[in-house]
């Protein structure tokens, strides 16, 4: 395994934590492809660490499902199917749906903090398209969605949501030539904001139906044109 593009040495005595959290962003950003199999003993010395903390950063990326580990064979960064996209989109709905009825219960004074959160980032957005910076566009869409879920106040939704956004991010990421919707991704974003900040509890949930379904259809078009990712 030739060492990553972005991946650095981390100072001082790396923890299992740090060395996760940096493998995970290089996973999501594509630096480690779909179905590349990541040598433990390569990466100690790449960190300049021991292997044991590289061994826990990879069972804690294996368990959040980012990694997957084959007996005898190692560990491999997971391959997307359709039927994960689905799932995935499917359970990031249902906790967006939870997160924004329990934002909503929550009061005016939580739903500003979150709206002015997700405002500036929406900002920040369509700063990014206008450059075409793909990279930074996924970054804040899921930013956007993670702060939303933030928002509620559920230590446990935000948990299982930061995995789910890896995913995506993943998807997103390596089917960026045939994402098609560019130019209606901060409007799409807008409209969810604007959907919160008035309070429409019906149309909110509407709106993040429509959301999850519009990228699963973009992300599955690939396939339907007998491509892989």
């Amino acid at each position: 395994m030739a060492a990553p593009e972005g991946l650095f040495v981390i100072e001082g005595r790396p923890t299992a934590q740090l060395i996760a959290d940096q493998l995970r962003e290089q996973i999501v950003q594509g630096t480690f492809r779909p179905g590349e199999q990541i040598n433990e003993s390569v990466l100690a010395g790449q960190l300049r660490s021991s292997r044991g903390p590289v061994r826990e950063a990879l069972q804690r990326l294996a368990q959040e499902g980012l990694l997957v580990s084959h007996r005898n064979r190692g560990v491999f960064v997971l391959e997307l199917t359709v039927d994960d996209i689905r799932e995935i989109y499917a359970v990031r709905e249902a906790v967006e749906s939870t997160a924004a009825q329990n934002l909503l219960d929550a009061g005016p004074e939580r739903v500003d903090e979150t709206v002015d959160t997700l405002k500036s980032i929406v900002t920040d957005m369509a700063k990014q398209v206008a450059a075409s910076d793909w990279q930074a566009i996924a970054r804040l869409d899921m930013q956007f969605h993670i702060s939303f879920v933030e928002g509620a106040g559920n230590s446990r939704l935000n948990r299982i949501y930061r995995t789910l956004a890896a995913e995506s991010r993943m998807c997103i990421l390596n089917l960026k030539v045939s994402y098609p919707r560019l130019d209606t991704l901060v409007q799409e974003h807008q409209n969810l904001l604007d959907l919160l900040a008035a309070g429409d509890r019906k149309g909110l949930l509407k709106g993040i139906h429509q959301h999850m379904q519009k990228a699963v259809e973009d992300l599955t078009a690939t396939w339907h044109e007998g491509e892989k990712p």
